[in-house]
């Protein structure tokens, strides 16, 4: 699809079920189970539902990605990204973010034995002075909010390969209408979706994007085990 086709209809296929062209609102907890973990692919709602997952769908569509998960809010997401993180670990940030994402950083990670580092990474030869042995997440918002700010993600990406970082991009401003940080290098893409992907001022919610298997099994268990996901 193109990309306005992909705005409209990504995610959306007919209930098997019904034929409704729409996906239901799937307003249930828990699903029926033949026998112990035999199911249809649902078992409780916290884990999957599928409004959730043509949601999710319709994320990964719209970055280009293998895979979407859907969040409470961009804080909810953003924390799920840093519990991939140890004590110890280095995060490369940017000075000027999101407040949300520098409170959340600053007052309650911080205090978990994760470390940040502020600069500004519309230079990016900043980014590499800043590489240490520790560096595992190089963390950068283009255009940040809300002084629009701009870093070079393709730059930025290759800084983060050779260091074996992640590079996750906050998209939120951007949009994927106008960027796609996946297609430059990124590993994660996160959006506060109350923003220009919600659009309407109607609703809180975040999402992540990425294409590697491995790392959307390490989130999707965040998701679900910290009890952040998006609901029906």
């Amino acid at each position: 699809m193109k990309r306005d086709t992909k705005i409209i209809h990504a995610g959306v296929e007919p209930d098997p079920s019904t034929g409704a062209i729409m996906t239901p609102i799937f307003q249930t907890s828990t699903y029926v189970q033949t026998g112990p973990n035999e199911h249809k692919g649902y078992d409780y709602s916290r884990a999957g539902n599928p409004t959730r997952t043509a949601l999710e769908n319709a994320f990964a569509s719209l970055e280009n990605a293998k895979h979407g998960l859907a969040f409470s809010s961009g804080v909810a997401a953003t924390d799920a990204v840093i519990r991939l993180l140890k004590p110890g670990d280095e995060v490369i940030a940017a000075s000027d973010m999101y407040g949300g994402t520098y409170r959340l950083f600053s007052k309650l990670w911080a205090d978990f034995g994760i470390k940040f580092i502020y600069i500004d990474t519309t230079q990016v030869e900043n980014i590499s002075a800043a590489i240490t042995g520790q560096t595992k997440m190089i963390w950068v918002e283009t255009p940040t909010n809300p002084l629009m700010n701009i870093t070079d993600i393709e730059a930025a990406a290759v800084i983060a390969k050779n260091a074996g970082a992640l590079l996750v991009v906050d998209n939120t401003f951007a949009s994927p209408y106008l960027q796609n940080p996946l297609d430059l290098g990124a590993d994660i893409v996160m959006h506060s979706a109350t923003k220009y992907l919600g659009g309407h001022s109607d609703v809180i919610m975040g999402s992540l994007m990425m294409n590697d298997d491995e790392l959307r099994e390490k989130l999707f268990f965040i998701q679900k085990v910290v009890v952040q996901c998006r609901g029906p």
